[in-house]
C-alpha cells in the first residue's frame, strides 16, 4: 500500500498531456481542452512530436523537452508507446501520470509498471476516464462535462459511471472534492485513494464503486482506517452472482459469493447501498443528519396519510417508532386540538397555523427520549409552506442532527425546501425515501458501534494444536481431502469444541454392534464413507437405535440403500455415537472456508437437514472475538429463538459465540483447512455439543493467520522479559484490555497525561479508549507491559505505541509509563521492543514529537538513538528521529 505521490495525482502544480491534439474526436483532443477549458491556474504543457503548436499552445516532442518536470503527466498515445513515455517521465521528475490509453497488454502494463517503480512514479490505470478536482478548477479527464466543488470524493472503478454520475450530480447541484476513474489498476487502486482521502481536509465523505478487489487486506486496512475518520459508502455491483457453485460443504459453497462482500464492508465500518441514487442520499443523511442513540425514530405530520406511509415504510425496514411519554403527551395537550393523534405518527392536523408547527416541534425537540424526528408536510391553502419553513428552521438549526425532512410536493414546496437546506436539514422526496435514508444512517450506526465495541474474553482454553494436526496430516499423506466423522472431531475436541463421544468401526453390522456395546444405548449410526458427503442425503444416518437388534438392522438396511443411490462409494465403516438427548436445543449450523478474494470466512445459521431451504446465515470476517461472534449470530433469524420463548429458556450464547472464535482460530492455525461444517451444532441453556462435523483439507494452504484480509492478533510477539527481582510479560495489546487499560489511563498523574497527550484532561473518553485498544496490526502496533498480581490479575504497567504510514517509511511512536514506576528501567525495555519490532518490519524511520519541558523523554529518545530533527521542531516540541537499519 502506498500513499506516495497521490497529492502529485489530485493536486497537481503542473500538468502535461502526452498525444495532445487537435484532431476533433480523440481523447488527445477531448483531454487538452478540457485542462485549459477549466480554472486551472497550474501551468500546462502539450507534448506531441508532430505539431509545432497544439490549440494555439506550443507543443514540445518528447516529455524530455518540457522546460520543467510536470507533477502529472496525462498519457493519450498508442498502447505500444505507453511503456517507453512512463520511463522519459519518470527520468524527468514526473511523480504522477494517468494512463488513459486503453488496450495494453499484460506485459505493456507490467513493462510501464518496471519503468515507473524505481521513481516511484504512480500510474492511474490504464483505460480510465482521468481525474476532476474541482476546488482547484482541475479537469484532467475526457469526461462530457466539469464538476462542481464540494466535499464528497467519488472513486470509480468504471469510467462510464464516473461521467453518468458528473451529469446527475451537476443537474442536483451535488458537489465532489475529488473524481477519480481507476481504470484498471495496475497501480494505484482503491486501498490508495482511500488512505489518501481519508485524511483530506476537503474530502468529508467518501463514495466507492466497486466491480471487484484485488488485494483484500490491503483494502480492508485502509477501509477500517478511513471509515473511523469519514463516512465511507459503497455501491459493490455483482450483487446478483451467477448461481452457486457445488462445495463439499453447506459452508464452502457460499465462497465468492455477494454476502462475503456484505461481511468485509460491514467489518470495515462502512455502509452498503444498492444504487447511485442510494450512495448521494446516503452522504447527504451522514453528512446532515447524526439521529437519535438507540435508532428510534418520530414522525410529525399535517395528514394522517403521509404518516401511516412512514410508520408503513419503519415498519418494513425495522425502525422502531418512539412510545410518547405522559410529559410530552402533556405538553402536546396544551398546544394541539383535541382531535391530535395522541400517539406516534404525530398528526397535528391539517389546518395547523404556523405556531402549531412550531409549538409541536419545540415539545419534540425539548424531549431526547424523541430521538430523531422526521417532519412530514403536505401543502394547504390554509398557510404557506415557506412561512412554516422560515418559523421552524431556527428550531431545527438548534437541534443540529435530530430533524429530517419531507416537503411533499413539488413547486409549492420549493422554497421550503432551500429554507431547511440552509438550515442544514436533509430534505426527502417521500416519506418512504426519508424512512429509507433513516434506516441507512442506522446501518451504518450499527457497523460503526461494533468499531468501539470492547470485547470479554473467551473461555476458550488454549487450543491443541498438535493433536489437531495429527488427522489432518493423515488424511493429506492418504491421498484424501476429506477427514472421516470421527477425524472432524479430534479437530474440534482439539479447539475445546464439545463433541458426541463417537467410534469408528469396520462395514458391517457386527462392527457396528461392537462399537455400540461400548458406548451404550441409544445411539445413532451413520455411515462412513470419503465418497459420501451429506450422509442423509442416502439414508446414511440413523438415530435412537434402542437396542442391538435395531442397530444391526440399521446397518444392513443403510448398506443397501448406500449401494443402491451410489453403487461406486467406497464404505469405510461406521461411526456409531452416543444419542444425545437435548429436548429444547436449537440445531445450528457453524462453518468456515475459504473466500477466493477475501481469504478465510466464517457462517453462522440455522442448522439441520433444511439448511439450505431455511438459508437463515450470515458470513463474517476472522479474527473474531465474542462481540464479533455474538454480532454475526444476531443477524440471523434463529437468533431469535436462542433468545427464549415459551418453554425454551434462553440458550448459553457465551458457549455459541465461544465456539466461533475456536473456529476464527483453527483459520489461523490450520492453513490446510479448506471446508468445515458442524451441523447441526445443538445450543440451550446448557451450552453447545457437536453432533456432527464436516471437514475437508487442502495442500494449497489457503487459510492460516497470514490469508486473513484482517491481520490477526501476532501473539507471536509476546515476551517474557526480566525487571526489578521479577518478569513481565510485553504484548501486543488486544480489544479485551479496554478495561484494564482505562485503569492504567486512570494511575497517570495530570502532568503526565498533558505531556503524553500535549493537552490538560482527567480522563479519555470511551471512543479514544477503543482507538486505543483496538487496532490495525497491519499499520499499527501498542505494545503494553503487564504484571500478573498475586490474585491472578493483570496490570498494565506501561504502553509503546508506533502508527506506521501506508508506505513503511515511518512510524510516529509515543510511549507512558505508569506515574510511580517511572526511573526504573521500564521505558527503555518498551522502547527497545518497538525498535526491534520495526526494524524486522522494514520500517525506515521511527519519528517522535516531545514536548520541550519533558526533559525525562528527551533523555531517554536520546538514550536510543534518536536525533532532534531541527527544521521537523516548533517552540512547544521537538520532533525526534531515528533511522533504522532495516531487517537483517
Amino acid at each position: 500500500m502506498s500513499i506516495r505521490h497521490l497529492d502529485r495525482l489530485l493536486e497537481p502544480r503542473s500538468v502535461a498531456v502526452v498525444g495532445a491534439s487537435e484532431r476533433v474526436g480523440s481523447v488527445g483532443a477531448t483531454v487538452w481542452r478540457n485542462l485549459r477549458a477549466g480554472q486551472f491556474a497550474g501551468r500546462v504543457y502539450a507534448v506531441n512530436p508532430k505539431h509545432d503548436t497544439v490549440g494555439g499552445e506550443p507543443a514540445f516532442a518528447r516529455p524530455a523537452d518540457l522546460p520543467e518536470a510536470p507533477d502529472l503527466a496525462l498519457l493519450c498515445t498508442p498502447p505500444a508507446t505507453v511503456p517507453g513515455l512512463v520511463a522519459e517521465l519518470a527520468a524527468r521528475g514526473t511523480r504522477a501520470a494517468v494512463v488513459m490509453t486503453a488496450g495494453l497488454s499484460a506485459a505493456q502494463k507490467q513493462a510501464a509498471l518496471d519503468a515507473a517503480r524505481p521513481n516511484l512514479l504512480r500510474l492511474l490505470g490504464p483505460n480510465c476516464i482521468g481525474v476532476l478536482t474541482p476546488h482547484l478548477g482541475l479537469n484532467a479527464s475526457f469526461a462530457h462535462t466539469d464538476a462542481l466543488a464540494g466535499d464528497v470524493a467519488f472513486v470509480s472503478q468504471s469510467g462510464a459511471l464516473v461521467t453518468a454520475v458528473l451529469d446527475w450530480a451537476k443537474s442536483r447541484r451535488i458537489g465532489f472534492s475529488h473524481m477519480v476513474s481507476l481504470g484498471e489498476r495496475a497501480d494505484v487502486d482503491f486501498g490508495d485513494l482511500l488512505d489518501h482521502l481519508a485524511s483530506d481536509a476537503r474530502t468529508r465523505s467518501i463514495l466507492l464503486y466497486i466491480e471487484s478487489i484485488e488485494a483484500p487486506r490491503k483494502f480492508m486496512s485502509a477501509a477500517r482506517a478511513a471509515a473511523r475518520n469519514k463516512p465511507v459508502i459503497v455501491v459493490k455491483a455483482g450483487r446478483a452472482g451467477n448461481g452457486v457453485k457445488a462445495a463439499a460443504s453447506h459452508t464452502g459453497a457460499l465462497a465468492g459469493s455477494d454476502a462475503v462482500i456484505d461481511a468485509a464492508i460491514r467489518r470495515a465500518g462502512m455502509l452498503r447501498v444498492d444504487t447511485l441514487q442510494d450512495l448521494f442520499m446516503a452522504a447527504e443523511t451522514l453528512a446532515r443528519f447524526r439521529g437519535g442513540s438507540d435508532g428510534g425514530l418520530t414522525l410529525m405530520t399535517n395528514g394522517g396519510g403521509a404518516g401511516v406511509m412512514a410508520a408503513d415504510a419503519a415498519a418494513l425496514a425495522g425502525i422502531p417508532l418512539r412510545e410518547l411519554s405522559d410529559s410530552l403527551r402533556a405538553r402536546l395537550d396544551a398546544v394541539l386540538p383535541p382531535t391530535w393523534s395522541h400517539a406516534n405518527p404525530i398528526d397535528i392536523i391539517g389546518d395547523a397555523p404556523v405556531t402549531r408547527y412550531t409549538e409541536t416541534l419545540r415539545a419534540l425537540l425539548g424531549d431526547r427520549d424523541t430521538g430523531a424526528v422526521l417532519f412530514l408536510h403536505a401543502p394547504t391553502a390554509i398557510v404557506r409552506s415557506d412561512d412554516i419553513a422560515r418559523a421552524c428552521a431556527p428550531l431545527a438549526r438548534q437541534a443540529a442532527g435530530r430533524v429530517m425532512a419531507c416537503w411533499l410536493g413539488d413547486a409549492a414546496v420549493a422554497e421550503a425546501r432551500r429554507i431547511f437546506d440552509d438550515a442544514g436539514v436533509a430534505d426527502y422526496a417521500t416519506p418512504e425515501e426519508a424512512v429509507r435514508a433513516f434506516a441507512m444512517l442506522e446501518t451504518y450506526r450499527r457497523n460503526q458501534v461494533l468499531l468501539l465495541e470492547a470485547p470479554t474474553a473467551s473461555e476458550n482454553g488454549p487450543p491443541d494444536i498438535a493433536a489437531a494436526r495429527v488427522p489432518i496430516e493423515a488424511a493429506l499423506a492418504e491421498g484424501r481431502d476429506m477427514l472421516d466423522e470421527l477425524e472432524a472431531k479430534t479437530v474440534l475436541k482439539a479447539y475445546g469444541i464439545p463433541t458426541v463421544p463417537t467410534l469408528a468401526s469396520g462395514p458391517t453390522a457386527a462392527a457396528a454392534a461392537g462399537a455400540a456395546q461400548a458406548l451404550g444405548y441409544p445411539v445413532a449410526l451413520k455411515i462412513r464413507s470419503p465418497d459420501i458427503t451429506h450422509k442423509s442425503d442416502v439414508g446414511g444416518v440413523r438415530l435412537n437405535l434402542r437396542d442391538e437388534h435395531e442397530l444391526r438392522q440399521a446397518a444392513d438396511q443403510m448398506l443397501a440403500r448406500v449401494h443402491e443411490l451410489q453403487p461406486g462409494a467406497r464404505i469405510a465403516g461406521f461411526t456409531v455415537q452416543a444419542m444425545a438427548t437435548r429436548p429444547l436445543a436449537q440445531e445450528l449450523i457453524v462453518g468456515a472456508s475459504v473466500d477466493p478474494v477475501f481469504g478465510p470466512v466464517l457462517l453462522f445459521g440455522q442448522g439441520g437437514t433444511a439448511v439450505e431451504v431455511l438459508a437463515d446465515r450470515a458470513i463474517a470476517l476472522p479474527p473474531l472475538n465474542r462481540v464479533l461472534a455474538r454480532e454475526l449470530v444476531s443477524r440471523t433469524r434463529v437468533a431469535r429463538l436462542l433468545a427464549g420463548y415459551r418453554d425454551h429458556p434462553p440458550a448459553r450464547l457465551d458457549s455459541i459465540c465461544d465456539t466461533l472464535v475456536a473456529l476464527s482460530q483453527m483459520l489461523a492455525d490450520l492453513p490446510e483447512l479448506a471446508e468445515l461444517d458442524i451441523n447441526p451444532l445443538w445450543a440451550d441453556h446448557d451450552g453447545v455439543i457437536a453432533l456432527d462435523a464436516r471437514l475437508r483439507v487442502s495442500r494449497d494452504r489457503r487459510a492460516g493467520a497470514a490469508n486473513f484480509a484482517i491481520t490477526p492478533y501476532p501473539v507471536e510477539l509476546a515476551q517474557t522479559v526480566a525487571w526489578q527481582g521479577g518478569t513481565i510479560l510485553m504484548r501486543p495489546i488486544r480489544p479485551e484490555d479496554e478495561p484494564q487499560h482505562r485503569a492504567f489511563i486512570e494511575q497517570l498523574q495530570p502532568q503526565d497525561l498533558r505531556l503524553r497527550f500535549f493537552s490538560s484532561r482527567r480522563e479519555l473518553p470511551r471512543s479514544e479508549l477503543a482507538r486505543l485498544t483496538q487496532i490495525d496490526y497491519a499499520r499499527e502496533m501498542a505494545f503494553i507491559a503487564v504484571q500478573t498480581l498475586p490474585d491472578g490479575t493483570a496490570q498494565t504497567l506501561g504502553v509503546v505505541r508506533a502508527v506506521i504510514d501506508p508506505d513503511n517509511v515511518d512510524a510516529e511512536f509515543a510511549i507512558v509509563v505508569r506515574s510511580d514506576l517511572k526511573g526504573r528501567g521500564l521505558g527503555h525495555l518498551l522502547m527497545r521492543k518497538m525498535i526491534d519490532f520495526l526494524t524486522r518490519r522494514g520500517t525506515q524511520r521511527m519519528v517522535g514529537y516531545v514536548l520541550r519541558e519533558n526533559e525525562a523523554m528527551r533523555e531517554l529518545a536520546r538514550s536510543q538513538g534518536f536525533a532532534v530533527d531541527a527544521s521537523g521542531s516548533d517552540s512547544d516540541a521537538l520532533r525526534f528521529v531515528r533511522a533504522l537499519p532495516g531487517p537483517a
